[in-house]
């Protein structure tokens, strides 16, 4: 389907206000138009008086005819203006409004689509879809449309004036259309890939400057301003370059057109006093097609701008739109699951799951997590922890197998309220631009200041904050960078405290943190841990040594099983991992997957 079709597709719910909007258009365009006509009726009544076009009509007296021309040209102009005031306003507002809400479609749809999704795709990329390409729409919508439109309307009008008067003129006047039309089309299909080429490269320029900017501890650390200012600029060149390659044949447009209508002008301005002079077309009418050559071949001229508005507003619609029907893989709806009726119950049945890359992460596992109890999970990095969290919140799916929340298989249940009964500490915390304050009570939005700083308290967070300028009211700063790392550590933990889920998941929460900040969080969590089924993904093990059991993974399989004392004593994996952190000698062999 066409883009132009999509779009019309798109916009279903306003089609009366499109329809309003286009009448508005047309009426202007026919009004506008009318004043060369009134033009011809006068010169024909100063020309013949009393045999005039006028006078035929029944209105004899000169001075009678002059005085109807200008109420008619009085009438004729504050209809066109009245008509022109709605149609601006209509469009403007139509364009205000399909631009608001195609945005908020696109980033309410990409907020469902599943994690897979995000793996091929660059923040630079969607920005500039959800950004650039929607402004793109609106620009077009706001005056584009009117453009198109009017410019169709005066060409049916003109040619329907030039008919009736002479057929023959008209047919020459009418000579250089086919060529416009076919040298139109012509530079149409060069030009639409040209710039899907440009909204492409436009993409990539933003993706290359969005992840310059959140990179920039390591650009600077590294000291490779130089390195990343060169791939900017290659990045800006190739940008460059498509706009350019657009540009040329764009601008070849308007100097064709010109030749084309001089064409049709000459053989109007000729042929037309040919006829006028041997008496077989009225001095008025001859007026008449005089001026309404210029006002019917003159808007081709426009086509080149036309053309470009109209192709860089379908480039926009079909990236917008291609967003817009990109297939959701993970069910939202589903049976709805009450926060507060949520045990914690969680059991894994021989589930099994490969990434993109077709590598298999977790081979027919099985574990049942008890309600109201502590795991803690361990093993080398890509044995598959962080892996069965992201499985429980479903930010992926299981390829087989299931995954059952109080007896419910997760994938019959509702995704938000699963999301809802889970607490997530991640180890890379992200904090929003705004107050602590407001970061906290992300958590729950309607939460009272009260309830934040409990939560914060909780945390082990309410002694840093109070010591600030500010308090709870300080600005974070993009991504919290005016905080230290356990601080933003902390925050996090408050903002899940104060969802108060049944379930409570940590990964990773101390890796980054020093030990006074570990000591902190670690009394947090043997207070939040209380009454929840409590995951905890840990290197340090340390944190986890008192937790109901550990679960030792290996190449996405349980390889150990049991509470600290136990796996110490066993002399396995786990033991191993404990004597190198604690430094005691007599260390047996390390595994190899370690």
């Amino acid at each position: 389907m066409l883009p132009l079709a999509r779009l019309w597709y798109y916009a279903n719910p306003h089609r009366g206000k499109i329809w309003f909007a286009t009448s508005c258009s047309v009426l202007n365009k026919f009004f506008d138009i009318l004043p060369e006509v009134l033009i011809g009726i006068a010169v024909d009544v100063v020309v013949n008086q009393k045999t005039s076009f006028l006078a035929r009509m029944g209105i004899s007296d000169v001075m009678t005819q002059l005085v109807l021309l200008g109420i008619l040209t009085l009438l004729i102009w504050a209809l066109e203006s009245a008509f022109q005031y709605l149609y601006s306003v209509s469009w403007r507002n139509l364009a205000q409004t399909l631009q608001h809400e195609m945005r908020l479609d696109a980033y309410n749809h990409v907020q469902r689509l599943e994690m897979t999704f995000f793996e091929d795709q660059s923040t630079g990329r969607l920005l500039s879809i959800l950004n650039d390409d929607v402004n793109q729409l609106e620009r077009f919508l706001d005056g584009g449309a009117n453009q198109l439109l009017q410019f169709a309307a005066s060409t049916v009008m003109v040619a329907v004036i030039f008919f009736y008067l002479s057929p023959s003129i008209a047919v020459f006047a009418l000579l250089p259309i086919p060529v416009i039309l076919f040298g139109a089309y012509r530079f149409q299909k060069r030009l639409g890939p040209k710039y899907d080429d440009v909204r492409e490269r436009a993409g990539l320029v933003g993706a290359r400057l969005a992840n310059s900017i959140t990179g920039m501890v390591t650009i600077k650390s590294f000291t490779a301003e130089d390195y990343e200012a060169k791939r900017l600029a290659g990045d800006s060149l190739a940008y460059q370059n498509a706009n350019r390659s657009a540009i040329r044949v764009s601008s070849a447009f308007i100097p064709m057109i010109r030749m084309a209508i001089c064409v049709g002008f000459v053989a109007t301005t000729v042929l037309g006093g040919w006829y006028a002079i041997h008496g077989s077309l009225a001095v008025g009418s001859y007026s008449v097609l005089v001026f309404l050559t210029q006002r019917f071949l003159w808007p081709f001229t426009e086509m080149a701008q036309m053309t470009d508005l109209y192709q860089r507003a379908m480039a926009s619609a079909k990236r917008v739109l291609d967003l817009l029907e990109t297939p959701i893989g993970i069910k939202h709806d589903g049976k709805e699951l009450p926060v507060t009726s949520v045990k914690g119950d969680l059991r894994f049945e021989h589930v099994c799951f490969d990434y993109m890359n077709g590598v298999r992460v977790l081979e027919d596992f099985s574990l049942h997590l008890l309600a109201g109890k502590t795991y803690a999970f361990v093993g080398a990095t890509g044995a598959g922890k962080s892996t069965l969290i992201k499985l429980i919140l479903r930010f992926y799916e299981a390829q087989k197998g299931k995954i059952l929340l109080d007896g419910e298989d997760i994938t019959k249940l509702s995704l938000q309220d699963v999301r809802r009964a889970i607490g997530f500490v991640s180890q890379d915390v992200f904090l929003f631009q705004g107050t602590i304050r407001e970061n906290i009570a992300y958590g729950r939005l309607d939460a009272s200041f009260e309830e934040i700083v409990q939560a914060a308290k909780v945390a082990e967070a309410h002694e840093f904050i109070m010591q600030l300028p500010q308090g709870y009211d300080t600005i974070v700063g993009e991504r919290g960078q005016k905080l230290s790392g356990g601080q933003r550590q902390r925050l996090s933990i408050a903002r899940a405290v104060l969802k108060n889920p049944p379930i409570f998941i940590l990964d990773e929460a101390t890796s980054a943190v020093d030990n006074e900040t570990e000591a902190a969080i670690q009394r947090s969590l043997d207070k939040i841990a209380v009454g929840r089924t409590t995951i905890v993904i840990a290197h340090r093990l340390s944190t986890i040594r008192h937790a109901h059991q550990i679960i030792v993974m290996d190449a996405g399989k349980i390889a150990e099983a049991g509470k600290h004392e136990e796996l110490v004593l066993k002399g396995g994996i786990y033991a191993t991992l404990w004597r190198i952190q604690t430094g005691e000698g007599g260390m047996p062999p390390i595994p190899k997957s370690y």
